[in-house]
């Protein structure tokens, strides 16, 4: 880490010793490179509902992409898709819901555009694409199962957009419009990568951290109770909020420079091993409201970071 890193990591307040909610992303984080949940992680999300800790998803996967996931996971709880912007319940039906500004979708289009980066809009259920033939087009569709909507122009479309998605081979590109587009669209929208290749832009109050704020608060209980796990930039916003926050093994220093803890990388069951070893032993059960964590504190010690493999960064 860098000296600015070391000092952010440093001015972290300490990690809180009662969890009762755990927010978890997906890409990069609960699933692995290939999009797969293991048996490890099946048990360790066991493990918190045996523990009275409900698991809840935020991730920029649009609604569908999210749900597919569900009958493997046995969840039953809310969740946040595209960043956040949309609070869905446990029933599927939508919770609360943000869209961009007309205006600061025709901006960020303009942008992606003059820097060649493909765009993509979510609206709603839909997932709007003017470039079928685009290099992460069929990767998308394959990943969230949904079919993207080919038009042959944007305009017409600018309302009720939830998320603009800007994807490019061209990592160093999608890293420039991220400072770019994020100093155009200030006090506008939120701007951040999802993966080296995905920039997402949403509505300014449509990130992770203010998906915890309202998870937490549908659980009747304080951001400070709650235990966030990430890998990614749009990650640190629930990072920022959560009374425990955790990195994953391959994301980057500045990521994990804003997390109390980093544990292995999603190639080695670095999701199960966080929950085992960060969150269970500060498990407090929603129905005990005067109860303390089960565990000793020695067991919360935080798993040896190591060096990032290549290939594993997800996109959300």
């Amino acid at each position: 880490m860098t000296v600015t890193e070391n000092a952010l990591h440093a001015a972290l307040a300490p990690p809180a010793s009662r969890i009762r909610l755990v927010v978890s992303d997906m890409d990069g984080t609960l699933l692995t490179p290939e999009k797969q949940v293991t048996h490890r992680t099946l048990a360790a999300v066991q493990a918190l509902k045996e523990a009275g800790i409900p698991l809840c998803l935020v991730s920029s996967r649009p609604p569908g992409g999210i749900e597919m996931y569900f009958d493997v996971l046995g969840l039953h709880t809310p969740y946040g898709a595209l960043n956040g912007g949309t609070i869905l319940n446990a029933d599927r039906t939508v919770r609360s819901q943000l869209a961009l500004d007309p205006g600061a979708v025709q901006d960020t289009l303009d942008m992606l555009k003059v820097h060649d980066l493909d765009a993509w809009l979510f609206r709603g259920h839909e997932w709007l694409v003017d470039n079928a033939t685009g290099a992460y087009v069929e990767p998308e569709r394959k990943t969230v199962r949904i079919e993207p909507q080919i038009v042959s122009s944007f305009a017409g479309s600018l309302s009720g957009i939830g998320k603009i998605t800007g994807s490019s081979a061209d990592y160093d590109a999608v890293a420039r419009q991220e400072a770019e587009i994020g100093m155009l669209l200030e006090g506008r929208a939120s701007v951040a990568r999802s993966s080296q290749w995905f920039l997402d832009i949403t509505p300014l109050d449509a990130n992770k951290g203010n998906a915890v704020r309202e998870l937490a608060a549908f659980y009747g209980i304080d951001p400070s109770e709650v235990a966030c796990i990430g890998d990614m930039d749009n990650d640190v916003p629930m990072f920022k909020v959560a009374g425990l926050s955790i990195a994953m093994g391959q994301a980057s220093d500045r990521v994990a420079s804003q997390a109390h803890f980093t544990t292995a990388a999603n190639t080695d069951e670095g999701w199960a091993k966080a929950i085992e070893s960060l969150v269970l032993p500060r498990a407090v059960s929603l129905n005990d409201q005067a109860g303390s964590p089960s565990g000793s504190q020695s067991a919360s010690k935080p798993v040896s970071r190591p060096a990032a493999p290549s290939g594993t960064s997800g996109s959300a």
